[in-house]
C-alpha cells in the first residue's frame, strides 16, 4: 500500500477534504502540522521544497508531492476504486459539481469562515458580501439535496467529500447552524458523518490552532 504524508494545518478544509478521503478508504497518513498563520507557506524557501502555489494542503504519497485539492480527491478515487460513479454520466456529474464547490461553496466559504473567524480586523462590508453570495450558493444545495441522498445521486462520491469540507467545522467559526436554517444540508452531512471511518475535521487533522475570533 502507498504511504501518505499530509502537510496541512488543522483550520483548512481543504486539508479536512483530503484527510477524510483516506480516512473513508482505510488508509492512515503521516501528519504535517504547517505553520500557516505564521507565514511558513509564502516563504521563498518552502515554495521551492514543497509546494511552488505556495498553498496548503500538499498530500505526498511514496514520495510523489501532489498539490490541488479536487485532482488528488480523483486520484485517490481511481486508487482505491471509492467515492465514483461506475458510469459516464455519473462521472460528469462529479466533475460538474466539484468544479461548482471549487469555483462557489468552497472559494467563498473558506474566504469568509477565514476573515470572520481568524481576522481579528475583517472589514464588516467585506463580510456582508461574502456571506450573500454564500447564503444563494447554499440556497442552491439545499433544493438540489432535497430529493436526493447524496450530491452525485445515491451513494456518496468525491463530490461529497469535497463539498463538505468547510461544512463540517464548528458552528460559531463559519457562523451558519446549517441543520437549523437548511435541513436537507444538515441531513446531507449527518449521512456523510455516518460513513464508515469519518472524523470530524479537528480530530483528523490535530496540532497548534490558530486563535478564533469569533463568538
Amino acid at each position: 500500500m502507498p504511504a501518505y504524508r499530509l502537510h496541512y494545518f488543522p483550520e483548512s478544509g481543504n486539508s479536512y477534504k483530503l484527510a477524510l478521503m483516506l480516512a473513508l478508504c482505510g488508509q492512515s497518513f503521516e501528519p504535517t502540522w504547517t505553520d500557516f498563520a505564521g507565514g511558513v507557506t509564502r516563504t521563498t524557501e518552502w515554495r521551492r521544497t514543497v509546494n511552488e502555489m505556495g498553498e496548503i494542503p500538499v498530500l505526498v504519497e511514496d514520495g510523489l508531492a501532489m498539490t490541488q485539492t479536487a485532482p488528488i480527491l480523483l486520484r485517490l478515487a481511481e486508487r482505491f476504486g471509492r467515492f465514483q460513479p461506475a458510469d459516464e454520466a455519473g462521472r460528469f456529474e462529479v466533475l460538474r459539481w466539484l468544479f461548482w464547490d471549487n469555483h462557489k461553496l468552497t472559494g467563498y466559504m473558506a474566504t469568509y469562515r477565514f476573515l470572520r473567524a481568524f481576522t481579528p480586523d475583517a472589514e464588516p462590508a467585506v463580510l456582508a458580501w461574502l456571506r450573500r453570495r454564500i447564503d444563494d450558493f447554499l440556497g442552491i444545495l439545499e433544493a438540489h439535496l432535497r430529493d436526493r441522498a447524496f450530491v452525485a445521486g445515491d451513494a456518496p462520491t468525491v463530490a461529497d467529500i469535497s463539498m463538505v469540507g468547510y461544512l463540517m467545522f464548528p458552528k460559531h467559526e463559519a457562523g451558519y447552524d446549517l441543520p437549523a436554517s437548511h435541513p436537507a444540508i444538515g441531513a446531507w452531512l449527518g449521512r456523510v458523518a455516518a460513513l464508515p471511518g469519518w472524523q470530524a475535521p479537528y480530530e483528523l487533522l490535530p496540532g497548534q490552532r490558530m486563535r478564533c475570533f469569533a463568538e
